[in-house]
């Protein structure tokens, strides 16, 4: 798999706002009727993550 992109500052922190909302809901997990579902935010994660590949790849193509 190819390296991760590098992510702009507001696509940091978007990502650690995301991150941190699945630490909380970890947390709120009681483990007893399952685990809480954690991939809507993990999917808004790959979002940006992709995002940021193809804007790189628009880039690197400019030059």
């Amino acid at each position: 798999m190819a390296s991760e992109p590098r992510l702009t500052a507001g696509e940091k922190a978007r990502v650690a706002v995301l991150v941190l909302r699945m630490a909380k809901r970890g947390i709120g997990d009681d483990r007893l009727v399952g685990r809480v579902y954690q991939g809507d935010l993990q999917r808004r994660i790959d979002r940006i993550v992709e995002k940021a590949a193809k804007r790189e790849e628009q880039q690197t193509k400019r030059k």
